[in-house]
């Protein structure tokens, strides 16, 4: 496969096309290498894969539409992964105007340069926040998400829709991949598991929203990477079961799929930071506080349909996947 990696620099990226580069694959890795956290990481990211000879890297914004169209025609990518998108369900409270540019006219350029490109599948980061006010749990790919609860989760609904759009008009195969809470070893700076970690480790209090009692389906990254290579390469197909009397939101008449990819394991955030206390051997100081605006008490993922289409299931412990990732902190950061 050749295949276009967007996000190369970002937390999923980075794992994502270090394990194709591993399978033998081409991958081109477009980042902007944009700011809203520290580019330091994402270079640092970027200098394990750049050896690789099959691997490119271009610095790109996805909102460039010239640009976007001409990487396309340049390199006849036969597989997409479009992870790039400005992240953060809070930040998009802040900076509504950065989401609609990364996240929906990035995504149509995107989408573009596969219809014109002859692309064989496209696969895209979605997320757990589509599901908004939904509180059946497991959460399904079969169920309405209607309300999403930020602008971050309405963008990625949006990439849904429009992937849908192209599936359906031009027969392009694209799959969304909804991630659950993803942590791990090179994890972003903004996320939880770092903020606390570099919190505990200078003895400064980290800040515990719902009181400690929100509740995740943490999914570790190696389990993530497993799922977008296995769903990349199962390309998508019509559902010919489908009906528009009783429509399946998560297939349709043309290749359009979505999955979650998800641990299918609530842990609740006060046990999650009882994992991180025992890996650092050091107790953390919770200032506790509400909900933040934007956020859902719960997650926990339905992974049915993943594993009886790609025979994956992601198993992953907090307890494993936290201490590899504080033994990951300690040495990148020389604590």
């Amino acid at each position: 496969m050749k295949v276009l990696v967007t996000g190369a620099a970002g937390f999923i990226g980075f794992h994502l096309s270090r394990r194709l580069l591993s399978m033998g694959h081409e991958v081109v890795g477009l980042d902007n290498l944009n700011d809203y956290y520290s580019v330091e990481v994402k270079l640092s990211r970027l200098e394990l894969i750049k050896p690789d000879p099959k691997f490119t890297f271009v610095r790109m914004d996805l909102a460039d539409n010239d640009g976007v169209a001409k990487l396309f025609a340049q390199h006849g990518f036969t597989h997409v992964v479009n992870l790039a998108a400005q992240a953060g369900v809070r930040y998009s409270i802040e900076n509504p105007r950065a989401y609609i540019d990364s996240n929906v006219v990035g995504f149509l350029n995107i989408l573009e340069g596969c219809r014109h490109n002859k692309v064989e599948h496209l696969a895209y980061a979605s997320s757990s926040s589509v599901y908004g006010l939904n509180t059946t749990m497991p959460l399904s790919v079969h169920d309405n998400v209607d309300h999403p609860m930020s602008l971050y989760a309405a963008t990625k609904k949006s990439n849904e829709l429009m992937a849908h759009t192209y599936s359906h008009l031009y027969g392009l195969p694209t799959t969304g991949l909804r991630f659950f809470t993803v942590y791990g070893p090179w994890g972003r700076p903004d996320m939880a598991l770092f903020l606390f970690t570099k919190a505990i480790l200078a003895g400064e209090p980290i800040k515990v929203f719902n009181y400690g009692k929100m509740r995740r389906d943490f999914t570790y990254i190696d389990d993530i990477i497993e799922g977008v290579v296995r769903v990349t390469m199962h390309t998508a197909e019509p559902n010919p079961q489908w009906s528009g009397a009783k429509p399946d939101p998560a297939t349709s008449p043309g290749p359009y799929r979505l999955y979650n990819i998800g641990n299918n394991n609530v842990v609740e955030l006060s046990r999650y930071i009882e994992v991180l206390e025992e890996c650092l051997g050091k107790k953390a100081i919770r200032e506790l506080l509400p909900m933040q605006m934007g956020d859902v008490p719960a997650t926990e993922a339905n992974v049915d349909d993943l594993v009886r289409d790609v025979g994956f299931k992601p198993a992953t412990s907090i307890e494993t996947g936290i201490a590899r990732f504080v033994d990951w902190y300690r040495e990148y950061f020389k604590v």
